[in-house]
Order: structure tokens, then sequence, then C-alpha cells
């Protein structure tokens, strides 16, 4: 009714008025945008407030910078944090707190308070700090990796102990390993028949993660000549780079339902076609009759038929899914790493390859039991792991309470990043801390194993990484084996002195280009 009495203006309005009215509408909206922007700013600067004053929160914080309002000490980061972090603690001390968008971080920069939180205080650091994208399929509350210290944790850590890295059960799939690094030998002689070069990074984790497949479902997930493979090859990769970018949603939890930036979702994918394919693998070993593999899969189910209660389907598909995860891109990433530096260091070349041929002969496999016998090889490795630690702030730790640290009160909530790179560089724990040096650790007793802080590239206390021992085994046995069947040119042009050695930071630490290089048959 009080539209029809409406008088018909419209048509006969003039253009100038038309205009007036729609700039009103448009100076009205911009005023209400205006106001509604001011008062969310407002907010957030009261909250900023409250965080950079830290009302309710303990006086006796750790020293570090001043965060700004909203970011906190996000713009410190850069595209290295490890690197950042590191010329900050020479500022700040080895125990820094951190304002990163609306979280508190920790950073511990020394072995003396990395030894204090990962062993003396061990239980209180014990907790994860999950990032968001590792919430996606609920793997985070079924992965022995960021599972709390619990009952779960520790028959998972059972099992995983006691079924899979006991000295017994390498020693029974040594053999394994061992056709793996044939078959990467093999890969890299066809190379060299072609002069094609090598992708080391690639070609090793082609041949770590057949090698873990064979270890759990005693068969090849992928082919190294061929794409049969190529999606499982692509999702357990895909899931770490996922896993290593930054994500607005862990300095901001607030934007968690809307999941900005996809990481979620896409993990959400990867995870789930990962999980369709190990369920394909436990179906087809189920439907099997006659003897079994032995393998980890058989082990796994024979506790889910005897204990039912303590372990089931989906427990060890997210345990399957951290081997891959945690034991693909660590492995192949200090092998490039290794590889790099021997190739950047002629003299090392020349002393591992003498080593090599006395031991076991040129143009040999070298074998697990020969490690012990490779005291140079070992002393490569170790050098690696120092410089180029595979996670370089380990997995991060969180605090569920507050914890006194040295005379310092970390708040309840805090994670925890211990700065394995910052450590294995400190000049004042390691002489000439930059310079690749396998000698040092000649006649030395420092190890890797965890008990040695200035050296803790699998962490330490009970959190250590349990594939420590599988990565000890296979990591000289690649490296030795390439060295000791091939010589390795670099590209026309390119000394040694030239290579690169820029890194690209993730939750692994990656060579930001990789390493390809042709094999040369040795004379």
């Amino acid at each position: 009714m009080y539209v029809n009495s409406l008088p018909s203006t419209t048509n006969q309005m003039p253009m100038s008025h038309l205009r007036i009215t729609r700039e009103k509408v448009r100076a009205t909206l911009m005023e209400f945008l205006i106001i509604a922007l001011g008062l969310f700013l407002s907010y957030a600067l009261v909250q900023v407030t409250l965080t950079v004053f830290r009302i309710g929160n303990p006086k006796n914080l750790p020293p570090g910078p001043t965060p700004l309002p909203i970011i906190g000490n996000l713009h410190l980061l850069g595209d290295q944090p490890h690197q950042s972090l590191d010329k900050l603690a020479k500022i700040y001390g080895p125990v820094m707190f951190l304002k990163l968008g609306r979280t508190t971080a920790l950073v511990i920069s020394s072995a003396a308070a990395a030894k204090e939180v990962l062993q003396k205080q061990d239980l209180a650091f014990s907790s994860r700090h999950i990032p968001d994208a590792l919430t996606a399929h609920n793997q985070s509350i079924y992965s022995v990796v960021w599972l709390p210290v619990a009952t779960q944790w520790r028959t998972l850590r059972r099992i995983l102990n006691t079924n899979i890295f006991t000295s017994h059960s390498l020693d029974t799939n040594q053999h394994l390993r061992s056709h793996k690094v044939h078959e990467l030998v093999a890969y890299c002689r066809k190379a060299s028949q072609s002069g094609d070069s090598v992708d080391i990074g690639r070609a090793a984790f082609r041949t770590t993660l057949n090698l873990l497949s064979n270890t759990i479902f005693s068969k090849d997930l992928t082919d190294p000549y061929e794409d049969s493979g190529k999606e499982f090859k692509e999702l357990v990769g895909n899931i770490m780079v996922e896993a290593g970018k930054p994500n607005l949603v862990d300095f901001f939890p607030v934007l968690r339902k809307i999941d900005p930036q996809g990481i979620r979702k896409r993990m959400t994918y990867y995870f789930g076609k990962v999980f369709e394919m190990f369920e394909t693998l436990i179906e087809e070993r189920l439907g099997m009759e006659g003897p079994k593999y032995d393998d980890v899969l058989d082990v796994c189910l024979k506790i889910i038929k005897e204990n039912p209660d303590e372990i089931n389907r989906t427990r060890i598909k997210s345990m399957f899914l951290d081997l891959f995860a945690a034991g693909t891109d660590t492995t192949s990433n200090s092998l490039e790493w290794a590889m790099t530096e021997v190739l950047r260091n002629p003299h090392v070349m020349t002393k591992v390859k003498k080593e090599l041929e006395e031991v076991i002969g040129k143009e040999e496999i070298v074998k697990e039991s020969d490690i012990s016998s490779l005291p140079y090889l070992c002393c490569i490795v170790k050098e690696t792991l120092r410089i180029h630690p595979p996670v370089p702030f380990l997995i991060p730790r969180k605090v569920q309470n507050d914890v006194k640290l040295n005379d310092y009160i970390v708040p309840k909530g805090t994670q925890v990043l211990v700065n394995a790179w910052a450590i294995g560089r400190d000049s004042t724990l390691w002489d000439e801390s930059l310079k690749f040096k396998p000698e040092r650790f000649s006649n030395s007793s420092v190890d890797v194993r965890g008990r040695d802080f200035e050296l803790i590239p699998f962490g330490a206390g009970r959190r250590i990484c349990p594939g420590l021992s599988l990565a000890i085994r296979m990591l000289p046995v690649m490296l030795g084996s390439l060295l000791n069947n091939f010589d390795w040119n670099l590209d026309v042009g390119l000394g040694p002195e030239e290579l690169d050695m820029n890194e690209k930071f993730g939750i692994t630490l990656q060579k930001a280009n990789p390493l390809c290089v042709v094999p040369i048959p040795i004379k």
C-alpha cells in the first residue's frame, strides 16, 4: 500500500540529484566502516596493551624484545626464523621470551638451557604445542608425536621401541635397507651411463620412502624409474610442505574457524588420501592366507587382535603416517647436506674416499656392519647434523602450567622452541663453529643420542625421536655408498666453493636449491 502510494518521480529526478544521493549513501557507508574499524582497532589495542604490560602474568618473565601492537614480535622472525632468533638470543640471552601474535614463545639457544628443559625438567616441558595444520583428521590426538605424555602416548612409544626400533628388529630388517641402497646406487649408475645429473635429495627421498614402506608393508610405494607410486610420494611431500608453512591461525587462534590460508583444508585432504591407502593395504593383508611377512604391519595387527583396548586401526594408521612424515624428509635432507658439504670441501672427499677404499674396497656398497670401521665417515655424519640439524627447532613443546626456569617464570600455555641450529653453531661450544670440520669429532665422545646437549639433532629426554637408531644406521650407509661408487661432477664452470648453501626453512631444514650432480664411474 505504502509503496504503491509513492509518486513515480524516479524517472523525473535530475541526474545531479541522483549523484548527490549516491554520494551521500557512499559517505554514510564510509563513515560506518570507519567507525566499525575504529571500534575493532580500539578493542585490539586494549587486548594488546594487556599483553604488552602482561597484566595477570608473572612479572619475572625471561627477557625479550618489546612486542608491537597486535603482531607482537612476528616482524622479527623473517623468512629464516632459526637464524633471526639466534641473532636475537645474542642480545637477550639463551632463554628468551617472545610474543608472536596472540601466542607466547620461549626460545632456548644454549646447551645448558636445553639440558634444563629437555632433561632436568623434562616432564614439565614434555607436552606439545600443536600447529593447527596437525589437527586435521584429529591427527594430533592419535599421533605419538603430538599426544601428551600419558597412557596412550606410553603405549604407542612402547610399540615403537619394542617392535620397530630395537636392535633386534633393525638387524632383522637389515636386508631390506641394503636392497634399497643397492637400488639407489643402481639408479645413479644408470644416470652416469647417460651423463645425466642426479637430484640427490629426490633420489634419497625415494630411497627412504621405499625403505620405510618395505619395513612397514613389505612393498615399495614408489618407483625410482617410473611414475608408479608417484601419488604417495607427492602426498608425503605435500604434507611436509603444508606442515612447514607459517600459518596465521597459529599466531591468531581466533582465525581458526575460517582457516584463511586453507592449510588445514589441504592437510585434511592429504591425510585422508594417505589413510585411504593405508586402509587398502591393511585390508589386503587381512585377506591374505598363508605365512605372514613379519613386518611392522603384521606386528600391529597382532597387537590389535590380542589387545584391542591398547591400539586400534585409527591409531596404527596415524603411527604409520608419523613414521613416513618423520623419516623421509629428515633423512633425505641430511644426506643432501652431507653430500653438499663433502663436495664443497675436497680435502674431506679425499680423506673419506681413502678410508672407504682401505676398509671395504672401491665400488663396494657400505654395509651396516661396516659403520664401526669407518670412523671418519661417521664424523662427517655428525658434523652434518651439527651444522645442518634436520629439524632446526626440534618439535615445539608447550608448558601446561607455570614453570620456573632458572630465575624466570615461564607462563602456562607458552610454546617452547629449542634452537638446535643455534646450539650447533655456538662459538662458545665449537671451535671454528661455522666451518665444516669432521675432524673435530675424531677424538671426541660427543654423540647425537641425546646425552650431549651441544649436539641434539634428534632432541633429548623422553620425547627424543624414536627413529634415531634407524637414522644413524641409514645415513652413513647411503652417504658412504654414493661416495665409494662414484666421483661427482659439478655444473660446468662451478667450483666447490661456489656451491649454493642457502637454506629453506620449514618444519625441516632443506637446501633452498637442490643439489644436482653428475655421477662419474670411478676409474
